[in-house]
């Protein structure tokens, strides 16, 4: 395996599982938006009806993850995401044809299983097994090219007005093969599988090898089982945290006809929702930069208060307040802090459950932190598609969601220290060990 040695393989990884993350995005989880006005204008369907088709993706991926996450840790990447690929591809070439509102939702429901297999859980498990000391900045970097894939929003806005919505579907199924095949060949467990340690650090025997010191890299990560997560405060409140800015940013579907709503041009409206990628391209590569220097949680704080402003941001764009109009002074807000609150959040939450849990149980840990954002990420959707169909706008909707996102704010101070929560595990091992050994007594 020399081959692995020579440049570290961990970065490999990374840039396959990115590009697919940057298509997988450009296409669905920021370009979808640019579908929704052509689909609903071509059926007829109402905002809730199709929001609830996203909510139904949010929450069935909510489902299906534990599952991968379980998967992984027991037979590794490449058959996983093989299988999640075709279905994807698959996916997405049935909703190229659909006709009726079940056929949406049966396409939605392939696209769910095939990206949870796929995309995202994959290459999060694969890089955090990959990497240690450098797990925020390998997973920043990895999340970084989904933040790519929203600047071509634009790009895909004036395609689909030049070839049609349903060619354009179809030439993305066939493409998401293209690239997501290739990208299974690169995946790989773990380092030590390869005769390697994380990070790229060598082994003592391989530095005696090469005349060097023969000092030996120690790794030391807390191994915190599924069963003892689940029992910690900690996981819980980390939960709720993320799981409240997954609630608003799984709402991104309507950005793009909230803007038209807003009385913006087509051209601005799209460069706008486009140009929120410029600000979560920026989350992520500054959690690269800072994320393995300071502290996450304090990190994650400023994530939740910077996604506040940028939804509220969202809400006040051409808004009347006490007779005055706001006009596009907000949309900065929106552009600028909805993009970076979103982008960084992400690597931070990953590389905090890695920090914290150690990479024993990290597929089935990160899998059940995405059931419960799943719950709320589904919830997103429906609450402003059905609050635009009774009002008649989507500002009521955001601006509900701004205020629900102060919640995460205190939760994300209040996180405890991972020694702290290292320790509370442990005593719940010798909790549960005291308990099995009295009952076998008194048997």
């Amino acid at each position: 395996m020399k081959s692995f040695k020579q440049t570290y393989y961990g970065w490999w990884i990374v840039g396959a599982g990115g590009i697919v993350q940057w298509y997988t995005s450009a296409v669905f989880w920021r370009g979808f938006q640019a579908f929704v006005p052509h689909i609903l204008g071509t059926f007829g369907w109402s905002s809730g009806a199709t929001g609830g088709a996203i909510s139904l993706q949010r929450s069935e991926s909510g489902m299906i993850s534990p599952f991968v996450g379980a998967l992984l840790d027991k037979y590794g990447p490449r058959k996983v995401m093989a299988f999640g690929v075709f279905v994807t591809g698959c996916g997405f070439i049935y909703m190229s044809q659909m006709q009726t509102l079940w056929q949406f939702y049966v396409a939605i429901g392939l696209l769910t299983l095939g990206m949870s297999f796929g995309t995202f859980i994959v290459f999060v498990v694969t890089v955090a097994n990959w990497f240690f000391r450098k797990r925020a900045r390998a997973l920043a970097t990895l999340m970084s090219f989904s933040a790519i894939g929203g600047l071509t929003l634009p790009i895909l806005v004036a395609s689909i007005e030049t070839f049609g919505w349903r060619e354009m579907l179809m030439a993305i199924g066939i493409g998401f093969w293209i690239v997501g095949f290739p990208a299974t060949l690169v995946m790989r467990r773990r380092p030590e599988d390869h005769g390697l340690l994380p990070d790229g650090a060598v082994t003592g025997d391989e530095e005696s090898n090469t005349g060097k010191s023969s000092h030996v890299t120690v790794f030391r990560e807390h191994a915190i089982t599924m069963r003892q997560a689940i029992k910690l405060r900690f996981f819980w409140q980390l939960a709720i945290v993320t799981s409240l800015g997954q609630l608003v940013s799984s709402t991104n579907l309507f950005h793009f006809s909230a803007l038209l709503e807003y009385g913006m041009t087509t051209a601005l409206a799209a460069t706008a929702a486009g140009a929120v990628a410029i600000g979560d391209l920026s989350g992520r590569a500054g959690v690269a930069v800072l994320g393995d220097r300071f502290d996450k949680r304090k990190l994650l704080t400023i994530a939740m208060i910077m996604q506040t402003v940028g939804v509220a941001g969202l809400a006040g764009i051409n808004a009347t307040i006490i007779g005055v109009n706001l006009g596009l002074w907000p949309l900065p807000l929106f552009v600028v802090f909805f993009g970076l609150g979103f982008g960084s959040s992400i690597p931070l939450r990953l590389s905090i459950l890695g920090d914290y849990f150690g990479r024993k149980s990290y597929g089935s840990i990160v899998g059940l932190t995405s059931s419960v954002n799943a719950i709320f990420g589904a919830a997103g959707p429906v609450l402003v598609g059905f609050i635009h169909d009774i009002n008649g706008s989507y500002r009521l909707g955001f601006t509900t969601l701004a205020v629900m996102l102060i919640i995460s704010i205190p939760l994300a101070l209040g996180l405890e220290p991972a020694g702290r929560v290292a320790a509370k595990a442990r005593q719940i091992t010798r909790r549960s060990y005291g308990e099995r050994t009295s009952v076998r007594s008194s048997n």
